[in-house]
């Protein structure tokens, strides 16, 4: 306990305590033995991940820096109705060797058992996403039809920006209708780097990364 309180840089049993408690519901005593969802990071070519896993699917997989990462982590906590604490397990693992050979260029498919709660209308647009093939790209007016709401253009944008599983369900293949990378969670420079590598072309763009676990960069473009 004492190494965890020291190198999270809280001052006191009872602050680290609370940093722990605010965003995975429960406390550092209360985590063992809780059916409870695994968090861990994954570095990655556009930065440290934030991965969430039991042992039987993936339900979370975000940027750090995401903006709403933390209202993100509540509202997946709710719906599961589960603690999520930090740890690892066999689908973590999984998850980073999959995400190495995808970044390496040498998988086009995740091959993971996922989990995705949401509204109806959000789970439809998330399992259409899914069917995107590697290298291609859809318009958000050509999702919404698909999902047979050809009106719900926004409320498509609404619920891509809420997909909770970046890059295995694949909201950066979803483009303006002038093909234009709008809007990504992630950053729009990191939809067009994501997009070069399944292009097979070089990423265009030059990234600064933050560290994981450390102070991150709030910007965030939206989808």
């Amino acid at each position: 306990m004492d190494d965890a309180v020291f190198d999270s840089g809280c001052l006191s049993h009872s602050g680290f305590r609370d940093a722990f408690t605010r965003p995975f519901g429960a406390t550092p005593g209360e985590e063992e033995g809780v059916d409870s969802v695994s968090l861990g990071w994954i570095e990655s070519a556009l930065g440290p991940l934030l991965a969430g896993a039991d042992d039987r699917s993936v339900c979370l997989l975000e940027f750090s820096d995401r903006r709403m990462l933390e209202a993100q982590l509540v509202n997946l906590r709710r719906r599961l109705g589960r603690p999520l604490v930090p740890g690892e397990n066999t689908l973590l693992a999984r998850l980073r060797s999959e995400l190495a050979e995808y970044f390496a260029g040498r998988r086009r498919a995740f091959e993971l058992p996922l989990h995705a709660p949401g509204t109806p209308f959000q789970e439809r647009v998330w399992s259409e996403l899914r069917l995107i093939p590697y290298g291609e790209v859809r318009s958000y007016e050509e999702i919404a039809r698909r999902i047979g709401a050809p009106r719900a253009v926004r409320a498509v944008g609404r619920a891509n920006g809420m997909n909770r599983i970046a890059i295995v369900i694949p909201c950066h293949r979803v483009v303006g209708k002038d093909g234009s990378p709008v809007g990504y969670g992630g950053g729009v420079h990191r939809k067009e780097w994501l997009l070069n590598l399944e292009r097979g072309a070089p990423p265009s763009v030059q990234l600064d990364l933050p560290v994981a676990g450390g102070g991150v960069d709030r910007t965030e473009s939206g989808a």
